[in-house]
């Protein structure tokens, strides 16, 4: 370490404690939630989510894996395992042989349409609700500026995602 670095101040190092704590904690309530309720992680459900607000509930496997914030690898291997639940579908996209599309099943627009109260109810009671409507801005600021540093070429959705619009999921958290 050199003497140049700059180190935290008291007020840097206890919002970046909570901020840590509230990324470790956070997946695991949601987890929690939908797996008690829907046998889905959260990821899972996002996946699904994505697939059933998506035109003809069909993507391109690299839009979805925008759409949700992951890596083609964890989304592939996530896929798989709702494919074989039967939630999903992967097939060939007639337009682009190169490229795989992912569709939601029936089976699987009834698992978030069952799971989607459930989830919002914890949405709201771990998160918003907590939040005055100045909070809540300044929670989307916040978050939109460090996402622009963790994604300054907007690959992910949410980077992009407009306060006075939401995303195309908006309704089902």
């Amino acid at each position: 370490m050199t003497s140049e670095t700059r180190w935290l101040s008291t007020e840097e190092s206890a919002a970046w404690v909570r901020l840590v704590a509230l990324t470790e904690l956070l997946p695991g309530a949601l987890d929690a939630q939908l797996l008690r309720d829907a046998g889905l992680t959260h990821f899972e459900y996002g996946v699904l989510m994505a697939l059933g607000a998506a035109s003809d509930r069909t993507m391109h496997m690299t839009e979805l894996a925008s759409r949700t914030n992951a890596t083609l690898p964890r989304l592939s291997h996530v896929a798989r395992r709702l494919e074989e639940r039967g939630l999903i579908r992967r097939f060939p996209c007639p337009e682009d042989r190169r490229a795989t599309n992912a569709t939601i099943t029936d089976a699987g627009l009834q698992l978030i349409a069952d799971a989607a109260p459930g989830h919002v109810d914890t949405v709201r009671s771990n998160v918003l609700d907590a939040l005055s409507p100045e909070q809540l801005e300044q929670l989307y600021a916040i978050a939109g500026a460090v996402l622009a540093r963790l994604d300054p070429d907007e690959r992910l959705t949410a980077t992009s995602c407009q306060f006075s619009e939401g995303p195309a999921v908006a309704r089902a958290g």
